[in-house]
């Protein structure tokens, strides 16, 4: 189901949109709570995004991040760039899949796990998304800052808007 706050400036939101914008990041945060009340953030890189839009990632399981994450916490990935922002609701699983770590292998793993696809602290996580909400200005970083100072100076209205779906 989608709901649109500004349908003259977005369209419906979709799963395969969604999917493409994972692709797309570079680096994504990803939000893990910890002991039940505490929120924190992780840059991560994607290794891998499925036409259903769930990611997959390397984790270090030394790490407090991986401390926080256990089978079906609830999770957020968020996006932020050029003009536009993507927040992706889902749940961690932790996934004991070596055929799948060397598929998503490559080079820049290796600066985190230098041991390679087989190092003991290479951990295989898998967001199942749930949802996402998608806000965007038009034509990008610099038209969308254009937009937004003629808006101040003419008192319109903001450019933009918003969108979710259920994934």
């Amino acid at each position: 189901m989608n709901t649109s706050d500004n349908a003259s400036n977005t369209q419906d939101l979709t799963s395969d949109d969604v999917a493409e914008k994972l692709r797309d990041a570079d680096i994504v945060m990803l939000t893990t709570a910890v002991g039940g009340d505490k929120l924190v953030s992780h840059p991560m890189t994607i290794q891998g995004v499925t036409d259903d839009a769930d990611v997959w990632f390397f984790v270090g399981l030394e790490g407090d991040q991986a401390g926080a994450l256990s089978d079906g916490s609830a999770v957020n990935i968020s996006i932020a760039a050029a003009g536009s922002w993507l927040s992706v609701a889902g749940h961690a699983e932790f996934v004991d899949d070596h055929a799948k770590v060397q598929e998503l292998w490559n080079d820049s793993a290796e600066g985190y796990f230098p041991d390679g696809p087989s190092d003991p602290n290479l951990g295989l996580l898998l967001v199942r998304t749930d949802s996402a909400q998608f806000w965007g200005l038009p034509g990008g970083r610099i038209a969308g800052a254009a937009h937004m100072v003629k808006a101040m100076i003419t008192k319109g209205r903001a450019p933009g808007g918003t969108d979710t779906t259920e994934l």
